[in-house]
Order: structure tokens, then sequence, then C-alpha cells
């Protein structure tokens, strides 16, 4: 299944494209979710603390495949909104071989260097082996994360995002049996978490790899098509180390925040991973509609439509600005429920200590929303440094007020220091869009 996203309705479209992608990221978080809500239950908050210090390190090396499968996507989705589907199919050889070796090698040197990430971080020692049994595990089975992403990103190219989701919501219920099966039945711990990840992960890949096969010839290589494109090689290079690059330092930054986290002791680190999951999880369809916004303005930049990029963009600011304020309102009003879901109501501080942070995060949530909506445009369009700059700008200055505010007020000093940095991101993107949209220089 196919869409061309050049003709129609931008705001339909951009619903109807979005939706599968994000409920896909709604489930994707919920499979990281009910990892910790299951560790934190059947273990303790030990455990759901060893789960949250791995957790950064953890999404830097996925997060960094993940921004090399998002710029091959660009120009998968150029090429296809273009017509050139022979040099598509090429593009997607390429970029398939080069992401295989790249993975392999990243898996290898994730494994050697985990147990020194951890301690770098001032991981305490007392959940420092669990932290590090997970993290190995995980890093075991990267092949099977980047396959899917791989294939998830090539489908959504050329306008499938619903295959994508139906597998991820296999690969999650999968997920969360397995857990309580090997945790609380097998009672293998943290292990048993990481070990029904990657299992899910690698059914989910496997599921979408026979798909292409079997249903998708635009995307389906033959042995015989199995080419390194040196051209496209290079254009793949240029827009996936920008993506991957930005993926990085944004997961960077998140992990010198779980620095300044973790001297606060065990109930800080169980507090902040259990808010961080709930940010991810609600500011997903976020992220979700910025992947749309990109595939959008990617086929139309191959169309030569400008219009219809500018105003999809500026549909996508308000459906993302409704959606920011409805669950705003309800993470301010439900944070204490929110909180007993990954941690037992005799656990007070860890309870006190998230609430007091979901409920300030929850109020800036809107700013996420319009971060994303740029960062969708500039990634579709081909402008992925200024991406990459905003990235790096508001990452530098959530850490810097982070380790500023933090010692004086706690942790909930990282939510004032996170909704700074959207704000300045949100300025520089909001010149640049003046800048190249307003003469065009996006098409260059």
């Amino acid at each position: 299944m196919t869409s061309d996203m050049t003709k129609g309705s931008p705001s339909k479209i951009l619903i109807t494209f979005s939706l599968p992608i994000v409920l896909g990221n709604i489930f994707q978080q919920l499979y990281n979710t009910t990892d910790a809500i299951i560790v934190g239950r059947f273990i303790g908050k030990n455990a759901l603390a060893a789960v949250g210090v791995a957790n950064p390190i953890m999404s830097i090396a996925i997060f960094f495949i993940f921004g090399i499968c998002m710029g091959a996507s660009i120009l998968m989705s150029g090429l296809f909104g273009a017509g050139r589907h022979s040099e598509l199919k090429k593009e997607v050889s390429t970029s398939l071989v080069a992401g295989i070796v790249f993975t392999l090698g990243l898996s290898i040197l994730c494994i050697l260097l985990s147990r020194w990430a951890l301690k770098l971080i001032g991981t305490p020692i007392d959940i420092l082996n669990d932290a590090d049994i997970f993290l190995k595990i995980i890093f075991g089975g990267l092949i099977f994360s980047f396959l899917y992403n791989f294939y998830s990103a090539a489908l959504r190219a050329v306008g499938d995002a619903t295959t994508p989701l139906i597998f991820l919501v296999i690969s999650c219920i999968l997920n969360g049996v397995l857990c309580v099966v090997f945790v609380g039945a097998f009672k293998l711990g943290v292990a048993g978490s990481a070990i029904a990840t990657v299992i899910s992960q690698a059914i989910s890949s496997l599921l979408c790899v026979l798909y292409v096969y079997i249903k998708n010839p635009l995307i389906r290589l033959r042995p015989d098509e199995l080419v390194m494109d040196k051209h496209l090689l290079k254009q793949t290079i240029q827009y996936s180390w920008i993506s991957a690059l930005q993926q990085t330092f944004l997961y960077i930054g998140r992990l010198l925040v779980q620095g300044v986290v973790n001297p606060f002791g065990t109930n800080a680190i169980a507090a902040y991973n259990s808010v961080t999951r709930v940010d991810a999880f609600v500011l997903s369809p976020g992220d979700g509609f910025a992947a749309s916004i990109s595939t959008y303005s990617a086929q139309n930049k191959g169309a030569g439509k400008k219009d219809r990029i500018v105003e999809g963009y500026k549909k996508g600011n308000i459906i993302i600005t409704i959606y920011s304020a409805a669950v705003a309102l309800v993470v301010f009003i439900g944070a204490e429920v929110v909180m007993k879901f990954f941690v037992s109501g005799s656990e007070k501080e860890v309870i006190l200590i998230g609430v007091e942070y979901l409920r300030v995060m929850s109020i800036f949530y809107v700013l996420s929303g319009f971060c994303n909506i740029f960062q969708g445009l500039f990634r579709g369009v081909g402008k992925l440094r200024i991406t990459l700059i905003a990235t790096t700008m508001q990452i530098v200055i959530r850490v810097a007020l982070s380790y500023i505010l933090a010692p004086h007020i706690g942790i909930v000093g990282v939510s004032y220091a996170v909704a700074v940095g959207w704000v300045f991101m949100i300025i520089y993107e909001g010149l640049a869009y003046k800048k190249y949209f307003s003469k065009g220089l996006f098409l260059e």
C-alpha cells in the first residue's frame, strides 16, 4: 500500500497519515512503560531505578540507528514524490546494506562500553550490576531494532504508515506477556525484561521484512538488486549522519541530566524514571505528527509544491496545539494517579517527587508540540542542519540549567530547564522558517 501526499486536502492527509504513526509511537512508549511498571511492581524501586538509569544510554544507541533510518526515509520520500521509482529501489538497497554493517559494529562497541558509561554518569553501586546486565542484553539485539526501524521508515516514505503500526502492536503485546513471564514467573529480574524486549523486537522486524517481500514490490529487493550506489550512499550519509547526530545529542543531553538526578538517591531516580516515561508517552503523538509532516513535506518538495508544504505546516500547528492543551490538563489533574502505576502507594516520597515534576512539566507540553512541527518541516525539505543546530542548542540549555537549578529546587528544576530549551528552539527555528520559506530557499 502506498499514498501520494502531493494531492488532496493537507489537513485530511496529515491526520489520516499521522494517526497510525501516533498510535505506533504510543505503543512504542507502552512498550517501554510496561517494562518499567512490571519491573517496579514485581522487583521493586531499585530495579526500577536500574532500568531508569540504563534507559538514556540505551536510547542513545537506539535513536542513533533511528536517525540513520530517518535520514534515508527523507531521500526515499523525495524520490517517491518525484516518481523516480527505480532510483528509490537503489536507495533502499544502499541504505539497508550500509545500515546493517554499521549496526553490527555499533552493537559490539556498546556492549564493551556499557559498564563504563554507567559509571561515568555516577550510577549508584547498588543498581550498577542490574543496569549493566540490562544494557548488554539490549545492545545484543540492536540489529532487530535497525531492521524494524528501517523497513518502517521505508514503508512510511511511500505512504504506508499502517503496516508498521500493526506489527508494533503485536510486538508490544508480546513484550508485555513475555515480561510478566520472565520477570514475574521465572524470576529473571531486569534481565528478563531485556530478554522480552529483544525477542519482541526480533518478531516485529521479521514481520516487517516478510510483509515487504510479499506485499510491497516497490521497496522489495531481489538478490540481484542488492547494490551500493556511491552517489546515493553519499547522499544517504549526508542526510543520515545529521539525523543520527541530532538524535544522539538529544539523548546524550538526557544522559547528562540523568547525571544531575543520580546524586539525589534511589527515590529521586525511581521518580525521574517514572515521570520521563510519562512525558515520553504523552509527547509521543507530537513526534509521530512530526514524522507525518516530514514525509508530507518531502513528497511535496519532490513534486515542487511549495504552497502545499506551507499549508501543511500551518494546519499541523493547529492540530498539535489542541492535542497538547488537552493532554496537559489530564496529566496536571491526574499526576498522583499516574505515579501510582509505577510504584506502590507506600512509596510516598517517590510519588511526591514525581507529582511535583509532572504538574510543572505539563504546563509546557505545548512548546514541545511547536518544536516537533518545525522539526518535521525542516527534515522534510532537507534542511537538516537547522534541526541539528536547534536540537543542540536546546540540549545545551537544558543540561546547563538542570545543573544550575536542580541542586536548589530538586528534580523539578529539570522541567524548567527543558521548557527554556524549547523556547529558544522555537525562536531559532521560527527565524529560519521566515528566512527559507519567504524566499523559497528550501527548494534549493
